[in-house]
Order: structure tokens, then sequence, then C-alpha cells
């Protein structure tokens, strides 16, 4: 069996599940599109090939087999997108909670079954229909659950709106002796413009230091209390292209060591200078789908 433990973004990663490229099947068409980044790629045919997603991906499983972290991977559907298994169930403390992601992507969550078989039936949560959450927008940190949100009143008509009040609700139900905050994040047809979840503009990382997009924030309040949570010195303040190439959405293999593109030279260079560990890799054609490393990783161990 499998003791998930998952309290906080960094902690020493034993357990993970990684999304696949393999079978992604074709380009989709403009309608079937979830996210604006996604329509600009297929508009400017520059929409990533399966080929190059699929060395993308290896590179990152590679660098989980270099750190000893048992990797779980989904069935493969055919012709389904399962790269971003962030969007599909997360862990906090000894809990699993399927996302209520769009209809769409049910099929998904079927494909890591094999994975939930390790697993007490009794710590895997089901939240009610009218909860909308998914992971990308939920991060455990220690007494705090930090929860990305979109609670105006045009919701249904973003679908780039994924995690709603109902979602709060819960999660403060669940776990009552955590501190739930939520934050409104921007939701815009604009790729440039849109945070699609609370870590496309914010995470925590080892060190005290957290990375931080200002505008991805509707309410300014709310930023700064992150700024003061974590304080300036602390912050690595993105721009909105970088938010754009998803500089925030690296992934924590323990509190030393980071996952990060190897594009993302000022945030690699700073990373370095506060004496982590960065291990590069190639994932700039995945990032065209506006997820990145964080988002296809579902960790279920943590020391």
């Amino acid at each position: 069996m499998l003791n998930l433990n998952v309290t906080d973004e960094i902690a020493k990663l034993k357990t993970v599940v990684l999304g696949t490229a393999l079978s992604c099947g074709p380009s989709p068409k403009p309608e079937e599109t979830y996210d604006p980044k996604s329509l600009e790629h297929i508009l400017a045919g520059t929409y990533p090939k399966e080929e190059d997603m699929v060395v993308e991906m290896e590179a990152f499983a590679a660098v989980f087999e270099k750190y000893g972290v048992t990797v779980f991977r989904p069935e493969v559907l055919k012709d389904c997108n399962q790269i971003f298994s962030r969007d599909i169930a997360f862990v906090i403390e000894n809990k699993l909670i399927k996302a209520n992601i769009l209809p769409d992507r049910e099929k998904e969550f079927e494909a890591i079954l094999h994975v939930l078989e390790y697993i007490d039936p009794e710590n895997i949560l089901i939240p009610p229909d009218e909860v909308h959450v998914e992971g990308g927008d939920v991060m455990p940190w220690n007494d705090y659950l930090f929860v990305g949100t979109y609670t105006a009143d045009d919701y249904s008509d973003h679908i780039t709106a994924r995690t709603n009040k109902h979602a709060v609700d819960y999660l403060t139900a669940q776990f009552p002796h955590k501190k739930v905050k939520s934050f409104e994040l921007r939701k815009s047809k604009n790729a440039r413009e849109n945070a699609l979840h609370l870590d496309c503009c914010f995470q925590p990382i080892g060190k005290g230091k957290a990375i931080l997009h200002k505008n991805g924030f509707l309410v300014e309040e709310e930023y700064q209390w992150l700024v003061d949570f974590f304080g300036k010195k602390n912050i690595f303040e993105i721009t909105s292209d970088e938010m754009y190439q998803m500089f925030s959405n690296i992934f924590s293999i323990s509190p030393e060591v980071v996952v990060s593109e190897k594009n993302f030279t000022r945030l690699n260079t700073w990373l370095r200078e506060q004496d982590f560990t960065v291990e590069e890799i190639p994932y700039a054609e995945i990032a065209k789908q506006e997820g990145l490393l964080r988002c296809s990783t579902l960790p279920l161990v943590r020391e």
C-alpha cells in the first residue's frame, strides 16, 4: 500500500504520477481547446508535436530516476492528452482528492486506476458535483492550504475558471485544522493575461523562497499577503512574459533541488545564486499548452 503524504510543495519526493505524452492525438481544432495559449499555437500552426513532447517528458522521468523517485505513469489512452496529471487529482496530507475536471477529461482519471489500487479507499475523496477544483489551484504549505479561485458572477463564461467558491468551502470542511487561504486569479481569453491556475503565477520553493507574478492576482491585498508572508527579499517576481512562458511552474524534488525549463535563464541563474541545484530540461513544447513541470506531476508521497 502507498502511505500518501504531501504537506508542502518541497519535501523530498518519494512517489509521483508523471503524465504521458504518448498517443496524445492530433492537434485539436480551435473550438476544442481549453485555454487561450493552446488556441494561439493552433492558429499559428506551432502546436506541439507528440514526438517532441514525448522527448521532453522522458527527460523529466530521467531526473526522477536520478533522484530515486518511484514514478507511476497513466495507462495510455488512444488520442488523449494525458500530460497534465495535476489536473486530475491531488494529495493533501494522506488524502487523494479527485479533481472535478472538465467533463471531457473524466477518462484521464480512469487511466490512473492502477495507481489507486495501492491507496486505501478511505483515503480517496470524491467531491460533490458543485465543487469545481483542479490540482494546479491547490497548494499545501504546512499549516496553510493555498487555493486559487475565481468567484465572480461570470465564472461559467470562463473555460479558464477552474476552481470555485464551493471548492474552498469543501477543502475547509475536509481539513479543518488547515488555514485555507484563497486567492482570486485573473482570467482572460488573452494568454498573456490569463492565470489558468494558482501555480501559473505563484509557487513556494525551498529555503523560504517563492516565485510570484503580481498581475496574476485580481486583488492586490491578496498578492501583498504573499509578499509579506514570504518576505520581499525572498521573492523572485516574474514579468508578464515570464508568466506566459510558465516560469512559476517549476517543480521541487526536495528543498534544495528544483527541476526547471532550460530556457528560463533569468530564473535558473537566480535559483543557483540562492544555492539551489537546478536540473534543467527541455519543456518548451509542452509549455505551449499552458502547463509545465508542476502541472505534469501528481506527487503522492513526500518525506
